[in-house]
C-alpha cells in the first residue's frame, strides 16, 4: 500500500474516532505543487477531495482527469484574483477564499455565464493585517448578506489562524461566527492543527504534508 494511502486511512480513522456528533467531515488532500504521479495512489484508493492554491496549476493538472473521473472535487484554497475567476469556476467545485464584494460579484457573474454553481466559503482574517487575505470580522455580515443577494452558494466560513499561536480560540470564534450566520460548514484545520479544529466542529480539513509528506 502506498504511503499516502496509509496516511489518509490513519487520518480517516482518527477523524471518525473524534467525530462524536457523527456529522460528515471531508478531508481535503492538499495536492498543490505535487505532480499527478504522487496523487494517483489516492485517486485509485477512491479519495475524491483535493486542494490546490493556483488556478493555472489546477487546470494543467486536473482538467483531463476530472473529465474522466467526474466525482472528483477540487477545492481552491489559495487567494483568487478577479482576472482568474472565469477559469476558476470551470475547474473548481469549492472556493474557500472569498473575502470581498468585488470578487464575490465576479464569481456570481461568471457562474451565470458558465452555468455552474460553486460552493463558497468566506475567508475570515483574525490578524487584522492588511497583507493577509480574509474579510475583517466587522465586515463579515455585510459580505455574507451581499453574497446571498447576488446568488452565491455560501456554505460556511474559513480561516487560517496566525502562526505560532494556539489556534483554539480562533477556531472557536470562527464556529461562533458561523453559527451566528446560520451556516453549517466550517473549513479549518491543517496538518499541524486539524485535531484542534475537529474539537471546534470543523467539517472540512485541509491536510497536505501529513498525507503527501513535506514539499521540496
Amino acid at each position: 500500500m502506498h504511503k499516502s494511502v496509509e496516511k489518509i486511512i490513519h487520518i480517516e480513522k482518527l477523524v471518525k474516532s473524534k467525530d462524536l456528533d457523527q456529522k460528515k467531515i471531508t478531508i481535503i488532500a492538499v495536492s498543490k505543487t505535487f505532480s499527478l504521479d504522487k496523487i494517483m495512489p489516492l485517486i485509485n484508493y477512491g479519495h475524491l477531495h483535493y486542494g490546490e492554491n493556483k488556478v493555472q496549476e489546477a487546470i494543467e493538472k486536473w482538467s483531463a482527469l476530472k473529465s474522466q473521473k467526474p466525482k472528483i472535487n477540487l477545492h481552491l484554497i489559495g487567494k483568487l484574483q478577479t482576472n482568474k475567476v472565469k477559469y476558476a469556476v470551470k475547474i473548481f467545485d469549492f472556493i474557500h477564499s472569498v473575502d470581498n464584494k468585488k470578487l464575490a460579484k465576479k464569481i456570481a457573474d461568471e457562474q451565470i455565464k458558465s452555468g455552474v454553481n460553486v460552493k463558497i466559503f468566506l475567508q475570515v482574517n483574525f490578524d487584522n493585517e492588511i497583507q493577509k487575505s480574509g474579510v475583517q470580522k466587522k465586515e463579515l455580515e455585510s459580505l455574507f448578506v451581499y453574497c446571498h443577494e447576488i446568488g452565491l452558494n455560501v456554505i460556511g466560513l474559513m480561516c487560517i489562524p496566525p502562526i505560532n499561536i494556539d489556534p483554539h480560540p480562533f477556531f472557536q470564534e470562527l464556529k461562533n461566527l458561523n453559527d451566528k450566520l446560520g451556516l453549517s460548514e466550517l473549513s479549518m484545520g491543517m496538518s499541524s492543527d486539524y485535531e484542534i479544529a475537529l474539537k471546534n466542529s470543523s467539517t472540512y480539513l485541509r491536510i497536505g504534508s501529513d498525507i503527501f509528506g513535506k514539499r521540496s
